[in-house]
């Protein structure tokens, strides 16, 4: 079980809940299944290469901000702290307070949710489906409201590298990264 720890009247993980790390996997689980549906009718290639494309960002994600991060080594919300230290080196803490911010560094990351999506309104408008509009509105919604809610209320509420300064906060308009 996660232990809760104040750091100036905010509560912050030590290592996050195991169940906290399974709904943000489930989660991102839900939205790679919602991709590969949409991609599905595209062909094997088209589902090979969105999967590597999620594997991609996470394993971007490990290298560029995991090896870096006060969760380095811990439980995460997302457990990558922990499988980062199993595969990669540790790096300096310092340096993931100075990542740079910026809509294209995440673009990728966007990338997972969009590219499904549209290819599933290119579906639709070639040939109507209702199980295709759900796909694409259910992956519409997690990405965006869904996404929002699990990490404001989950996930960034109680890490303690937000805190300690993050280029996602500054990016999606949360606390400024420290100087």
């Amino acid at each position: 079980m996660g232990t809760a720890k104040t750091c100036e009247k905010q509560m912050f993980y030590e290592n996050y809940p195991k169940g906290m790390v399974l709904v943000s996997n489930a989660f991102n689980f839900a939205i790679y299944l919602l991709g590969v549906y949409l991609l599905w009718p595209f062909g094997y290639l088209a589902v090979i290469s969105y999967l590597l494309l999620c594997a991609f960002v996470h394993v971007r994600t490990m290298v560029g901000g995991c090896v870096n991060c006060y969760y380095y080594g811990k439980l995460c919300f997302s457990g990558q702290g922990a499988l980062a230290a199993k595969l990669f080196k540790k790096g300096d803490p310092k340096k993931f307070t100075e990542l740079p911010a910026s809509w294209i560094i995440v673009l990728p990351d966007f990338m997972v949710s969009i590219l499904p999506v549209v290819v599933g309104v290119i579906s639709l408008l070639r040939s109507f489906d209702w199980a295709v509009l759900a796909a694409v509105a259910a992956l519409s919604l997690l990405s965006t409201a869904g996404n929002a809610v699990v990490h404001l209320s989950m996930a960034c509420k109680y890490c303690k590298q937000r805190k300690l300064g993050c280029p996602a906060c500054e990016l999606f308009g949360g606390k400024d990264k420290k100087k």
